[in-house]
């Protein structure tokens, strides 16, 4: 039998992606998802970022932009975000919301996240996925 790893303690984990539309990407995460803005930053070696984190976790998302570039990567269709959100009203009021400022659903690419979820691209093409679960902990 093999020796068991155990897992270090860290303590946070940023999830960091670039852009190049950082007001756009602003307003789908703030007034869209309603997610708290927790840091931000500006000309800090050309580089202009805001952080994005959840209440009472210790993970945050960051998005960047670099002074003259214009794009970010291009996505595939299986690169996306999941929200667990086990309540239906809140999860049709959040997809709602962002239809309503201009955000279509589209199909997702494994149709797994079909199944009692809601996938919408944020501005750069990058998926998010609402699942109305509770997630992996059952919490």
């Amino acid at each position: 039998m093999g020796k068991r790893f155990s897992f270090f303690h860290a303590a946070q984990v940023r999830i960091a992606r670039p852009t190049g539309q950082l007001h756009e990407i602003i307003r789908f995460y703030e007034e869209g998802l309603g997610l708290k803005r927790i840091g931000e930053f500006s000309q800090h070696n050309g580089y202009d970022g805001v952080m994005f984190g959840l209440p009472h976790a210790d993970y945050h998302l960051e998005f960047t932009q670099f002074d003259g570039e214009s794009g970010a990567p291009v996505p595939h269709p299986d690169s996306f975000l999941v929200f667990y959100v086990p309540d239906a009203g809140e999860l049709k009021a959040i997809t709602s919301k962002l239809k309503h400022m201009g955000y279509q659903e589209v199909e997702s690419e494994n149709p797994y996240w079909s199944h009692g979820g809601v996938t919408i691209e944020d501005p750069d093409g990058w998926r998010i996925i609402f699942m109305n679960t509770k997630g992996l902990s059952g919490k």
